[in-house]
């Protein structure tokens, strides 16, 4: 396994970490109802052990986790304390970090937001951000050479699996839809040679019609965080089918359909949805 703190581009640990373990995400969402049902408490102290479970269940088995944010900033700054635990106990696990953040904004602030998450040796440390583009992919080019310059990861929401974001994402700017823009926009500012996976990414649900949005591969192997496996619907044997050429880039992320094993299944369910995925890419 590729230890997380390694200085290799995000991309090239990436790659190497799903050969070794698969292309499984583990999401860390500790919805209120999870929080109840794990017998813990809604508040900071639960949140913190959720993940830590978490971290403990995944890091023997899976390559990728992906805290999201909100579940503990809502707690405030000790849901942040807890946040800051996990995701260090994470990458000393040398389980690969994706901050599920989704910023996006404009110069200064934007340049704050990823110090704060990609710098190596702060408190938020992770080894990839999520982030939006709809200020313009060119609003985020001072966080992309941050994260190049620092060996860590962008994932740039491009076709999101919930439904609000068809319209939007489909609507055509020229002969291009917005998501088939942001993703060649996105590549166009990773230098990654050919042969070798970027370490700026787009996110795209395993549950939206790729063709319909012109989305298709790429020059160089992109990775691809793709929510909608698991409780929203899609499937691992569907994954094939779904990105086609693309495939062998996607990370593919579950969190309510690993989760709600409850703490005492929790590691048995990684396992068993990992091995769902092994050698699902082009069939």
């Amino acid at each position: 396994m590729i230890s997380s703190g390694s200085r290799l581009p995000f991309g090239s640990r990436l790659q190497k970490a799903v050969a070794a373990r698969g292309r499984l995400c583990v999401g860390i969402d500790p919805h209120e109802a999870l929080l109840r049902e794990w017998g813990l408490g809604v508040d900071a102290a639960g949140v913190r052990e959720f993940g830590l479970r978490t971290v403990d269940a995944a890091a023997s088995t899976v390559a990728v986790v992906k805290p999201q944010v909100s579940f503990f900033e809502r707690f405030g700054s000790a849901g942040y304390a807890a946040l800051e635990e996990v995701m260090a106990a994470a990458r000393a696990a040398g389980l690969l970090v994706i901050a599920d953040a989704k910023r996006g904004d404009i110069g200064t602030t934007m340049d704050a937001y990823a110090a704060a998450w990609l710098t190596p040796g702060s408190a938020l440390e992770a080894d990839a951000l999520t982030v939006s583009p709809y200020l313009g992919v060119g609003a985020l080019s001072s966080t992309f050479a941050y994260a190049l310059a620092h060996d860590k990861g962008v994932f740039v929401l491009a076709a999101t699996s919930n439904p609000e974001a068809a319209g939007l994402q489909s609507a055509r700017r020229g002969q291009e839809t917005v998501a088939a823009t942001v993703a060649a926009e996105v590549v166009a500012a990773d230098p990654t040679g050919a042969d070798e996976w970027a370490s700026l990414g787009l996110v795209v649900g395993a549950t939206v019609d790729l063709a319909a949005l012109g989305l298709r591969a790429f020059e160089r192997p992109v990775p691809l965080l793709a929510p909608g496996f698991g409780a929203q619907g899609a499937q691992p044997a569907d994954l094939p089918r779904v990105f086609g050429d693309l495939a062998g880039a996607v990370i593919a992320s579950e969190s309510r359909s690993i989760l709600s094993a409850g703490p005492e299944g929790l590691a048995a369910r990684i396992a068993e949805r990992a091995e769902l995925y092994r050698g699902r890419s082009h069939g």
